[in-house]
């Protein structure tokens, strides 16, 4: 019997790269995309045994911005995958999308390829802060796709949303909030704006940026934090993880499956995988990348073998994201040992803190050790000492 399998497709091309971004993205001319498309299509078709071992239960178009491919090459990728994969017929296939690169005719396309979930990019529905975070649209062409997106047939949508941004207030937060509630999707991802190195956001609003005083204090982005929560919750969303609020049955499955340790293949420049126990990583420079896939040579690169210690640390505070935690019996099934035997100390501990429970089979952060998860997760690591 074949096993499960998430592949992940990353398109690096964007229209303009936004001043808080440091993912492996950047512009492109239309010939940069197509010669980049044939190469991803190349990788697809070399996976060898592979798709032999293997089902596809999901698949996530990330980038970048995918929807600025043109419609022929995003249909050129669906049919090379569904060409050398056995797809399953209740596939999750996502693609993110930035307002301001779709048109209805783009949309239509989608779903005539099987895509079955968008994931828009809106961040804000303030255009001020649009601007402010180099957003290419403002919040009335978001609209404008997004209800194209509907008028095609789009039965399930996520809205990215960033609170905590510059001279944000918890006013135009909420004004956020209520504008896209307004429109019903089906999932809404937030997250806090965090500040890479790199990025001129750093340069501008870190401790060391002349404008440091313009980010949300801490005491503000937790009101955020916490008014969100409180107001999707009140609209039917049900949060499921950390970061991510749904209707009952929208929850995103190839999320869920990244953080239940599904076995997933990342196709494209500097995709991460994970196969056999192992974490691998793709070229990633266009040059060395293509340069591979003209020669035969590998592309995937090994980033790590994961020793039993290390999968029961990243089952711990990966599955902990979940809002329904992680299951003992999955534990004992996996790694031949109860979570007890292995984390016993640790979990009474942190239940008398007041951050964990441990009812029956599951055990899960409370509201509390959600605020801490970054501190919890830290006490799942092992010894360096600790043998299996």
């Amino acid at each position: 019997m074949k096993k499960d399998l998430e592949l992940y497709i990353h398109i690096p091309f964007c229209a303009r790269k936004c001043n808080y971004c440091d993912f492996l993205s950047a512009p492109a001319s239309q010939d940069e995309m197509l010669k980049y498309t044939d190469f991803l299509c190349k990788e697809i078709k070399s996976q060898g045994s592979l798709p032999l071992k293997y089902r596809v239960v999901s698949i996530f178009f990330g980038g970048g911005t995918p929807s600025l491919l043109p419609l022929e090459q995003m249909g050129q990728i669906v049919n090379t995958i569904k060409e050398s994969f056995e797809v399953v017929s209740t596939c999750e296939i996502t693609l993110e999308c930035n307002p301001g690169t779709v048109t209805k005719e783009k949309l239509e396309g989608y779903i005539g390829l099987g895509i079955n979930r968008l994931s828009f990019g809106l961040q804000s529905a303030n255009n001020e802060e649009l601007r402010l975070l180099g957003r290419i649209h403002t919040f009335e062409e978001f609209v404008v796709n997004y209800e194209h997106a509907r008028e095609v047939g789009f039965q399930n949508i996520n809205i990215d949303l960033m609170s905590a941004l510059p001279y944000q207030t918890l006013e135009s937060y909420e004004t956020t909030l209520k504008k896209v509630l307004e429109l019903k999707p089906e999932h809404i991802s937030a997250y806090s704006l965090i500040l890479e190195e790199g990025t001129s956001f750093y340069d501008r609003y870190s401790e060391h940026g002349e404008e440091k005083d313009a980010i949300p204090d801490v005491i503000l982005d937790r009101t955020m934090y916490e008014h969100t929560k409180t107001i999707l919750l009140s609209h039917g969303y049900n949060r499921y993880e950390i970061s991510n609020y749904a209707k009952p049955g929208k929850e995103c499955l190839h999320n869920i499956g990244y953080w239940k340790r599904v076995e997933y293949l990342g196709l494209g420049l500097g995709a991460s995988s994970l196969l056999y126990h192992v974490r691998y990583r793709n070229l990633d420079t266009i040059i060395s990348y293509e340069k591979a896939l003209e020669s035969s040579m590998k592309v995937r690169q090994v980033e790590e073998k994961l020793s039993k210690k290390a999968e029961m640390e990243e089952f711990m505070f990966l599955g902990l994201r979940l809002c329904e935690g992680v299951s003992k019996k999955d534990f004992k099934r996996q790694f031949s040992l109860t979570m007890e035997e292995v984390y016993g100390n640790k979990l009474v501990q942190l239940q008398k803190a007041g951050l964990l429970m441990n009812v029956e089979d599951n055990v899960f952060l409370t509201d509390r050790g959600i605020d801490l998860s970054n501190q919890v997760f830290t006490e799942f690591l092992l010894d360096e000492t600790y043998l299996t």
